[in-house]
């Protein structure tokens, strides 16, 4: 028997790993140059990764001291390494995440990876196979949502609120019949007819308020359009929260439970919101928008609310209802003006699609030129809010994407300095272009440049650093010690003399003459921590267009590698907004702030200290702020090379560590992002399965 043990080990030993290498090319000096990233195996666990030199294949030999009872645990090891292949697209990293894996949870994490890899999302899945998946209720769904909603001490009455002018007939009553099949039944239905002129209209309204009581309804005497019938509308109310519902849209049976349960879990909410479809002539689901939590700046790009959105019914009646004069952009209006009147806190998102926008010739689900008194009314509506709100801003209609371009402006007679700061090893080319582009590109003329020398042995690079000196803008701060981007931070941070720091790498190269001004009119407003540039590679795609916590793990780039001229996910590659985090290759806060959080965390000496900075910033309160109208280029790590050596790997390994030990619920839930995306790529896809819980 114990012969027969032998053997299985000996053989299982001796059993090598053939992967075939997808997508890879197969010359072979780029495959040794890529088993510098699998080195880390070899040190962590004495795992060799070779490249077979006849072949594009990789071997991964197992030694021979893992005996016993690990030999399953090894196995485990290589198995994942062979899926993570095929998944992760190359033998380096896939052996790089196995181990990394290995190093955090031990030898079962591989093991429960495996199968999460088998159902790991795939692009190129349909959303309508994620909704089969994952967003159709079934009968077994149904008993448990009946059963909360019997829990249910004090449900709260949510008014429907409906404007309705000759909309195609059989498209209102399916709108009427979504409501009528809710699984919440605690609703009203309210509709004001705005004197329609299809007898048929008038006859599917009076068969649907004849079949259920809590439909009620009010016919005008003449046309005043959508704000004035949405008025009339409200005056029918008696719920305490009012959701929106357009004449030939669409509910899922679950939309109001939803509402209703996030009432109850949120007392003090004064708007509720969903994510969003849109439902083909067919009946067809598509082009889901899964949104983020509040995001101030986004939403002055574009309605982000909308659908559905539920309001505190005091809360619309106190701010006067719809205003008649923003017909087509009346609930953006409506959602800007109640957010004055709100804390953070009491905007509430709910990560569901709860809503289906009809698309049809005449909606602007369709095309968003198909109103274009909308787009007016829209610009008009952000504009009146930075004026009663006080927002130093102004919005214009960008006739190209039909969303709004906003200009944050800095006060007039109090322009703030801002001390730059690039830390630097030689790199003379390199910090050159960097600070001559500043120099003569940059149109504002209140800044300074604290150029950190760590340590450089380059005589050219030293001579030229003197001759910097000379400059009465820059000064010259030398490091000696070993390369730590936090402490070279914090010490040029006490240099510095400018109301505004700007974090700045050497191989960054400024491209808009404004990027200061943007940055700036941005970093001084009170609410505002970080603020954040939009980065190129120097081939012009997208190298930094915000930050996602939680990505591939700790932190990742948004929308990296998109070509310029793509908008991304709805729009959002265009659109200054709110993140969790920025990336610190070209980021300015006030002085103040990086005091207030003691500055950047030096255990952190080279990964993620700038993810950590932003959230300790965003756990004091304040938004970190990215903006596309800031670019510059980013020669990413023309400096310091890759992570590519054993030691550079075991440092970013403890760092990622640290981030996961320090933040992980953040890295699990990151408000600027969607738990229905994934967080295996950067490109907003769909998350299969998604991280939100099933009913």
């Amino acid at each position: 028997m114990t012969g027969a043990i032998t053997q299985t080990l000996e053989t299982a030993l001796d059993k090598v790993l053939i992967v075939e290498r997808r997508e890879m090319v197969a010359q072979i000096d780029q495959a040794k140059a890529e088993m510098a990233v699998a080195k880390a195996a070899e040190v962590a666990l004495g795992l060799r990764l070779e490249a077979l030199e006849q072949s594009t294949s990789w071997r991964l030999t197992v030694p021979v001291r893992f005996v016993g009872n690990q030999i399953k645990s090894v196995q485990h090891v290589v198995r994942f390494t062979a899926s993570a292949v095929r998944a992760a697209g190359g033998p380096a990293k896939a052996t790089r995440r196995a181990f990394s894996i290995l190093r955090q949870e031990g030898f079962q994490g591989v093991k429960q990876r495996i199968s999460q890899l088998r159902q790991a999302d795939k692009p190129g899945r349909s959303y309508s196979e994620w909704i089969k998946l994952y967003d159709t209720i079934d009968d077994v769904a149904r008993v448990t949502i009946r059963a909360d909603i019997e829990q249910m001490s004090v449900p709260p009455k949510i008014s429907v609120l409906m404007p309705v002018y000759n909309p195609p007939p059989d498209f209102l009553d399916e709108a009427i019949r979504s409501v009528r099949q809710q699984l919440y039944e605690n609703w009203e239905l309210c509709i004001a007819d705005d004197a329609s002129t299809d007898e048929t209209v008038t006859e599917v309204l009076r068969r649907h308020a004849a079949q259920d009581g809590r439909i009620r309804l009010t016919y005008r005497p003449i046309n005043g359009h959508i704000c004035a019938a949405s008025n009339s509308a409200l005056e029918l109310v008696s719920g305490e929260f009012v959701a929106l519902l357009d004449h030939d849209d669409v509910l899922p049976e679950h939309a109001l439970y939803c509402v209703a349960k996030t009432i109850l879990g949120n007392p003090d909410a004064g708007l509720i919101y969903s994510d969003e479809d849109k439902l083909d002539e067919l009946g067809v689901r598509q082009n889901p928008y899964f949104k983020c939590d509040f995001n101030p700046e986004l939403l002055y790009f574009q309605n982000m609310i909308s659908h559905l959105s539920t309001y505190r019914t005091n809360l619309i009646r106190e701010i006067g209802g719809f205003r008649v004069g923003l017909e087509g952009s009346q609930d953006y209006d409506l959602a800007l003006r109640c957010i004055e009147r709100l804390r953070p806190e009491q905007i509430i998102h709910i990560p569901r699609v709860l809503y289906h926008w009809r698309i049809h010739s005449a909606s602007t689900a369709a095309a968003a030129d198909t109103k274009p008194y909308a787009l007016l009314a829209g610009v008009r509506a952000v504009n009146e809010h930075f004026y009663r709100t006080g927002i130093n801003a102004r919005a214009a209609l960008d006739e190209l994407s039909f969303f709004h371009k906003v200009q944050f402006f800095l006060p007039k007679h109090e322009e703030p300095t801002v001390s730059i700061i690039i830390p630097t090893r030689n790199g003379k080319d390199l910090v050159s272009r960097c600070i001559e582009s500043i120099l003569t590109r940059s149109s504002y003329e209140h800044f300074e440049i604290i150029l950190v020398d760590n340590g450089s042995d380059d005589p050219g690079a030293i001579k030229f650093f003197n001759e910097l000196g000379n400059d009465p803008r820059i000064q010259i701060l030398r490091d000696n010690r070993p390369f730590n981007y936090s402490i070279l931070n914090n010490t040029a941070a006490r240099r510095a003399r400018g109301d505004l720091l700007c974090l700045l790498n050497n191989d960054t190269e400024v491209l808009s003459r404004d990027w200061l001004q943007q940055m700036a009119s941005l970093a001084i407003r009170p609410e505002i921590g970080a603020v954040g540039a939009r980065l190129w590679y120097p081939n012009d795609t997208l190298q930094h267009g915000g930050v996602i916590v939680g990505l591939r793990g700790v932190a990742g780039h948004a929308f990296t590698g998109l070509p310029k001229g793509h908008a991304g996910y709805f729009n959002r590659a265009l659109a200054p907004q709110s993140f969790t985090a920025l990336t610190a290759a070209c980021l300015m806060v006030r002085k103040s702030i990086f005091d207030e959080m003691g500055g950047l965390d030096e255990a952190l000496a080279v990964a993620f200290g700038d993810t950590d900075f932003c959230l300790r910033i965003r756990q004091a309160g304040y938004r970190n702020v990215w903006t596309p109208n800031a670019e510059l280029y980013h020669h990413e790590s023309a400096s310091r090379g890759r992570e590519d050596t054993p030691e550079k790997l075991d440092r970013f390994q403890n760092e990622s560590n640290l981030m996961r030990k320090r933040w992980r619920n953040e890295l699990a839930n990151d408000p600027a992002y969607s738990p229905n995306l994934t967080l295996n790529r950067a490109d907003f896809s769909l998350a299969w399965p998604p991280r939100v819980a099933r009913f």
